[in-house]
């Protein structure tokens, strides 16, 4: 049976525009304008926009709002200011990963989830299980949309698009309420692209006003709409991991490369306990960037071989248009996993020469 793909208010902007569509976690969504190669450049040297409106976002409201979703992810909840956000991932009892999310401060009471498209009714379950009926609680993902505007020139676009200085002056991870061509709009200076840029959430029957007004002032300079292809290649030149390739539920933070956003000396959150006792015995596996040193382009699910044996498998592989080079992650023993060992990709039968270097593989 042909699964029936949801469309995001967008989808006819897309289509004017020449956008070919794929696809993805069960929505018809643009991949590619004028090219990946072409796309991806333009998000590092000017400016593209990104329409990610398939994204899940969860409204959590009420007193006790920033302890019970402290409660639920690792990173540290307790310490947002109003109007910032952070990184986290969301773990099951054992310390496997549901899922990375942004958790964005909106009011003193009042919180944002940003989460995968295709971990959305996972993620919406968890939550609603964990923080019982004293909080409200609304999966507003059918009612937003999300736009990304990322590259160098971004906050120039916002100033020529009439934004408010409280969006043109906010730091990283910061998130205020503005007006943007009489649109009531969230921005937060986040993305996932290693570039700096802004993320919109407005109405999504306003996202169309939003979209083109992006695209008329981000003309004069370089602007151009992106596709997930691009989206791709950015993050991972960024190293951003990608729920579904690099981690998922038989991953945990510390393998993965996201110690950093786990806080053990806290108050208790779910998978605390499992999450102390898998980092005093060690990971076993590292996710490690590689990049390719023989001719060839390693992809998902490649194996991964050291000794004419397989050690591990690429969760994500593709060329790097801004380093140069093809470039991959995956998870290899921990003896493999230092800066310079050699590798193979076993692509199509052959085995290619890699070896594991330092990542980001990009960095502005």
């Amino acid at each position: 049976m042909t699964e029936l793909l949801r469309e995001t208010a967008l989808i006819d902007e897309h289509l004017a525009l020449g956008a070919r569509l794929v696809p993805f976690a069960g929505w018809r969504m643009p991949v590619q304008y004028k090219g990946i190669k072409a796309e991806h450049g333009a998000v590092r040297t000017r400016a593209g926009l990104f329409d990610v409106s398939h994204m899940g976002e969860l409204l959590i409201e009420g007193p006790d709002a920033v302890a019970a979703v402290d409660g639920l992810v690792t990173n540290d909840v307790s310490k947002l200011e109003v109007g910032q956000a952070l990184y986290t991932v969301c773990c099951n009892d054992d310390g496997y990963i549901l899922d990375d999310l942004i958790v964005y401060r909106l009011e003193d009471e009042k919180l944002l989830v940003v989460c995968n498209a295709s971990n959305r009714n996972k993620i919406a379950s968890h939550f609603r299980v964990h923080l019982g009926n004293e909080l409200s609680f609304e999966d507003i993902s059918d009612r937003w949309a999300l736009l990304a505007l990322q590259g160098p020139s971004a906050a120039a676009i916002m100033q020529d698009v009439g934004a408010p200085s409280a969006v043109t002056d906010l730091a990283p991870f910061r998130v205020c309420k503005a007006e943007i061509t009489g649109v009531d709009v969230w921005v937060a200076r986040t993305g996932y692209t290693g570039e700096d840029g802004f993320e919109i959430f407005c109405a999504s029957e306003e996202s169309v006003t939003v979209w083109r007004a992006l695209l008329s002032a981000g003309k004069p300079h370089g602007l151009e709409p992106i596709g997930l292809g691009a989206r791709d290649t950015l993050r991972l030149e960024a190293r951003l991991a990608l729920y579904g390739n690099d981690i998922d539920e038989s991953t945990n933070p510390y393998e993965a490369g996201l110690g950093w956003v786990v806080k053990l000396d806290r108050n208790e959150f779910v998978g605390r306990t499992a999450l102390r006792a898998i980092k005093e015995a060690g990971s076993d596996r590292r996710l490690v960037g590689f990049e390719m040193t023989g001719r060839g382009i390693a992809r998902h699910g490649y194996p991964i071989v050291a000794d004419g044996k397989q050690v591990g498998t690429v969760t994500s592989g593709s060329p790097g248009p801004t380093v140069g080079k093809n470039i991959g992650l995956g998870y290899v023993p921990k003896a493999l996993s230092r800066i310079g060992t050699a590798l193979g990709i076993e692509i199509r039968g052959k085995v290619v020469d890699a070896v594991v270097v330092r990542t980001p593989f990009y960095k502005r």
